[in-house]
């Protein structure tokens, strides 16, 4: 998503990412990084875009064999979840408002990217809002559901989670690594020339965040820098002995992109200087496939359990009348991940829609 309109400028010159910024911290956070197969996989028969009108996808293959999907919707107004035994069902598979924004007060506007996680035998979602009164004060919030269907029982509200400063701050993610869970999540640091950049921490429980909060990315490039200095939407997968972090960079328009982190998998994660950035974007709109501003991504598995499967938003379009984030038509689409012979993954291009998508 674009960032508060109160946030810095950005700056013609590019920040240079400098060691670790660390600072204490408490409270956050959820589950699971995808992992899965090391076929390079040929083009998929995916239908796309699988889900209209649904922005920053997060698809999570659970232990029940059923795929579990969540969703930004265009109102920014409540979280939806779907659910079917193939990621093509998902497109047509009915959708249930789990939880709405409050009429007033806290998490009362721009329910953005949520992301649905199962820790420790419960359910956990989270998920990015504002105050109805202050809608640019956007801060991480988890709910909880104890019971086993996510579309049944209570959804407890758990609270905020509690980072170092009191900025501009969403996009939670969650994974366990060695035993060890860790949040990653994009913040505006004070005194930095940014609007976000990339954190990570160790979490004392799903709502928790415990230690050190370590800066793993700042926007430095100029693909990171268009419109809004801008790194967001973190992700994590774990291959071939690396742990890979994607996140999307700049501005929700045809300039969204996604970059990528990479560390090795018995490094410190929370030593900044574990982690290389690619100095160029993993994946980019496309005028051939005419897919713009694919971003804000997650991995899932395939039907045949080894698979690793892409799931992003785009566009079918290119340009854009005013403000991106009130143009509804970032659409969920999904496709095959192949893996390069060094074992890195390769993207390659946001492929082609097979059902005509509206503008």
């Amino acid at each position: 998503m674009s960032r508060a309109p109160g946030l810095p400028e950005v700056p013609s010159r590019r920040l240079m990412l400098k060691g670790a910024a660390i600072a204490a911290g408490a409270l956050v956070a959820a589950p699971g990084i995808a992992q899965a197969a090391p076929d390079r996989p040929t083009a998929a028969p995916y239908v796309n875009p699988l889900v209209l009108q649904r922005a920053d996808p997060h698809i999570t293959r659970h232990t029940d064999g059923l795929y579990y999907f969540t969703a930004t919707v265009p109102e920014y107004d409540r979280i939806i979840l779907r659910r079917s035994h193939t990621l093509n069902g998902l497109a047509t598979a009915a959708e249930s408002v789990i939880w709405r924004a409050h009429a007033t007060g806290p998490m009362g506007a721009h329910i953005w990217a949520p992301e649905l996680h199962r820790i420790g035998g419960k359910w956990y979602i989270y998920f990015a809002s504002a105050p109805a009164e202050d809608i640019w004060a956007i801060r991480i919030w988890v709910l909880e559901n104890a019971g086993p269907d996510p579309f049944r029982g209570t959804w407890v509200e758990r609270g905020r989670i509690r980072t170092a400063w009191e900025t501009f701050s969403l996009d939670a993610t969650t994974f366990k690594h060695r035993g060890t869970r860790y949040l990653v999540w994009a913040q505006h640091e004070p005194g930095m020339d940014n609007n976000t950049a990339l954190w990570i921490s160790k979490m004392a429980n799903p709502w928790t965040l415990t230690g050190p909060q370590v800066r793993l990315s700042t926007p430095e490039y100029d693909w990171e820098c268009v419109g809004y200095k801008v790194n967001e939407g973190p992700y994590a997968l774990q291959r071939n002995g690396r742990v890979f972090l994607t996140y999307s960079a700049s501005a929700t328009d045809w300039h969204y992109c996604v970059g990528m982190l990479t560390a090795d998998a018995g490094s410190d994660l929370l030593d900044a200087r574990s982690w290389s950035k690619s100095p160029v974007p993993v994946f980019t709109s496309d005028d051939t496939t005419r897919q713009y501003g694919p971003g804000h991504n997650c991995f899932t598995v395939a039907e045949d359990g080894r698979s690793d499967v892409l799931v992003y938003h785009a566009r079918p379009y290119k340009e854009i009348t005013g403000d991106p984030l009130h143009d509804p038509n970032r659409h969920t689409r999904i496709q095959r991940l192949g893996w390069k012979p060094d074992g890195t993954p390769d993207f390659g291009v946001p492929v082609a829609g097979t059902v005509k998508a509206g503008a």
